[in-house]
């Protein structure tokens, strides 16, 4: 009998790109997604069509309180078992501290904190009362690791998560339930044809630029495209980055890791930088000209 997931956040981006990492490596699959129905059908699609597996895509809105524990009784009542939960689903928000407003605040609370410990919660119980020894994974941050402007709450609650599986784990070992986190730096998680598709930003699309309005312009260059070039392994990461990170912590390979945070960012932040293109400073690695390259 194979193996079987449930994702928080599939339809698009990093979630989807594990979506079908699992699915290749195996995996019948079961995911949330907001909005956007047509890309998470899509994917499902993909998923039998390609790998032959069983895939199944509901919406849920897990920025409110009620939903995450609604959510994991459906993902595995369809699935009829749960062998590895990975908590992706998140959002972010740039907003200095004397600017945060109670509602964004909320919101980053329940989807970025409290849903990932509730699932995690649920996966466990399920895990033990079933017996099985299986795999909770969250998708975290690298930004947990730096202080960046405009981000405290949402860098803070990623730093407390990788804390908190560390202690989590040591509840859950005596089961042989192993958790981690994988911690993505810059990730494309918009292609070029979704950006050229999306009419307009919204205050969580770091990425959007205004020449983007209107849907008339075709994307040369992009976010990613800028801050690979800064970047040490010279390019951003791709979501297939994220999942194959997933699949190996989620694999017998990695039978003996658990408690961990793996940082999957292309040495990112290890010079200290910024991923905002325009704080970059013109020294170091933030200027591509200083580079010694053959």
């Amino acid at each position: 009998m194979g193996k079987k997931a449930f994702l928080t956040g599939g339809s698009r981006g990093i979630g989807k790109g594990i979506v079908l990492g699992l699915a290749k490596a195996g995996y019948d699959v079961a995911f949330s997604y907001a909005s956007k129905k047509e890309f998470a059908e899509a994917v499902v699609n993909q998923i039998q069509e390609e790998y032959g597996k069983q895939a199944y895509c509901f919406q849920a809105f897990l920025d409110q309180p009620e939903t995450a524990n609604q959510a994991f009784r459906h993902a595995v009542e369809w699935l009829g078992g749960l062998d590895l939960m990975v908590n992706n689903a998140g959002f972010m928000i740039d907003e200095p501290l004397q600017d945060i407003t109670e509602e964004n605040l909320d919101r980053l609370l329940t989807l970025d904190f409290r849903n990932f410990i509730l699932l995690m919660r649920n996966a466990a119980r399920y895990m033990i009362d079933h017996g099985i020894k299986g795999n909770i994974i969250n998708i975290t941050s690298s930004r947990a690791e730096r202080a960046y402007p405009e981000c405290g709450a949402y860098c803070g609650l990623k730093a407390g998560l990788n804390h908190a599986i560390e202690a989590f784990a040591l509840d859950v070992a005596p089961y042989g339930i192993r958790i981690n986190n994988v911690a993505p730096g810059a990730i494309r998680i918009r292609t070029k044809e979704e950006l050229r598709l999306q009419t307009k930003g919204t205050a969580a699309d770091f990425f959007w630029r205004p020449e983007y309005e209107g849907n008339t312009n075709e994307v040369t260059t992009d976010f990613w495209d800028d801050l690979g070039e800064r970047i040490p392994l010279m390019r951003a990461g791709l979501p297939e980055d994220i999942a194959n990170a997933v699949c190996f912590l989620s694999s017998d390979k990695a039978s003996y890791i658990t408690g961990v945070t793996l940082r999957v960012d292309g040495g990112l932040i290890l010079p200290g930088m910024p991923e905002n293109i325009s704080d970059l400073i013109t020294g170091g690695w933030g200027n591509p000209a200083a580079r010694k390259t053959e």
